[in-house]
């Protein structure tokens, strides 16, 4: 309500003084990636993790990933492990893919599973019940699971004890998200507990969850479901409240387990209703609730917390097939170190953005389409300012 207004000035990645690369590369040695790898890619036909989808040159987002750290590793002498939060349906099959590279090791392990809870009957608010498939009962309660899974697993305990501090959090198929040495060094020089990356909302982003700060200063993080319906104008107002989450966020692990102390183990995040079928493939089944909280709200529980205005080229997410296409297509391209660049080839106009790409759902919804579709692979979309 009235308590909430925009925020004041951040930080802003491309103002960043010099001197914060050298120091991010200083304690580089102290940092952890960690992947959200819960999701399998449902919504674009997958029975498999998103993770393992090939989006660029015969790689997968895990692929990219690991290369990128990889190369981190050998170009800095660091060793940045990678850590995975898995859900209960994507643990085998990741591990699996993990296990091909052999000279990929650390000294941790690569990761923990999240918790699942029962989906809620909508007509009773009792635990759901479906004898035909019981394990479709169970969900797993969204991203904001990880503050709870990096204890009950053992791994916060683990990182701490191996001298690890920071850990830089993203989607699995956010390829934009790369450690970056100057938001690191920000993080760890201006001694914050919590970062979150925020980019400028634009039109496509007017339903989005955006940033709000309170009367006294404390960041917040404000979903649509959580705003009054007289407040809806102003809520999808992009001049008026500025920026989105990104979900790339950076949190001090000393300090996660100091607020995980005084509050008892529960951080206490605002819980999101989620109303879904109770068997997902089946619109005639029972209709249920899924209960999830979302990592980012935390930024509320984190005195002291701040928010840093970040390139779009740091969030390029991949929900659909619009957005692979224009991935797997020349305007992207791998860097050496496997990071992702809009190709400098590019004419459109403007050139520092991607095409707007639009498929008819109809025949494009599902991977299979699109392989059966462009059996080529993607059409070169250089010059292209939209595709639909």
């Amino acid at each position: 309500g009235d308590d909430t207004q925009p925020v004041r000035a951040i930080p802003d990645y491309e103002a960043l003084d010099d001197r914060y690369a050298a120091a991010g590369e200083a304690v580089m040695d102290k940092v952890v990636m960690l992947k959200l790898n819960g999701g399998l890619g449902t919504s674009m036909g997958m029975d498999g993790p998103k993770s393992l989808l090939e989006v660029k040159d015969g790689l997968t987002f895990l692929d990219i990933t690991v290369h990128q750290i990889m190369h981190l590793r050998e170009t800095l002498g660091v060793r940045v492990p990678l850590l995975l939060m898995n859900s209960f349906s994507t643990a085998a099959a990741t591990e699996a893919a993990l296990a091909q590279y052999d000279d990929f090791t650390q000294d941790v392990p690569f990761g923990f599973t999240q918790n699942k809870v029962p989906k809620v009957d909508k007509a009773t608010l009792e635990p759901a019940v479906f004898p035909p498939d019981p394990t479709k009962e169970w969900n797993p309660p969204g991203h904001g699971d990880l503050y709870t899974a990096i204890v009950t697993s053992g791994m916060l305990t683990q990182l701490l004890a191996a001298g690890y501090e920071y850990i830089f959090v993203s989607n699995c198929d956010n390829l934009g998200a790369v450690l970056d040495p100057a938001i690191l060094g920000y993080f760890a020089e201006e001694k914050l507990p919590f970062l979150m990356e925020v980019a400028a909302r634009t039109a496509a982003d007017r339903k989005g969850g955006h940033l709000a700060q309170r009367q006294d200063g404390q960041l917040i993080l404000r979903e649509v479901a959580q705003c009054p319906p007289d407040e809806l104008e102003r809520f999808q107002d992009i001049e008026f409240y500025r920026y989105f989450n990104t979900n790339n966020l950076w949190i001090h692990l000393p300090s996660l387990e100091r607020v995980l102390d005084e509050r008892d183990g529960v951080l206490g995040l605002p819980l999101i209703r989620n109303e879904k079928t109770v068997d997902p493939t089946d619109p005639k089944s029972a209709r249920i609730y899924q209960l999830e909280t979302a990592m980012g709200s935390a930024i509320a529980v984190f005195p002291g917390a701040e928010a840093m205005r970040v390139p779009r080229s740091r969030f390029v997410p991949v929900k659909k097939n619009n957005d692979l296409l224009i991935l797997m297509s020349d305007v992207y391209e791998l860097n050496p170190d496997y990071t992702l660049q809009l190709s400098p080839r590019r004419t459109a106009e403007p050139p520092r953005r991607p095409p707007l790409v639009d498929l008819d759902e109809q025949y494009y919804q599902f991977i299979d389409d699109l392989k059966k579709r462009f059996p080529h692979g993607a059409p070169s979309l250089m010059e292209c300012t939209r595709f639909r």
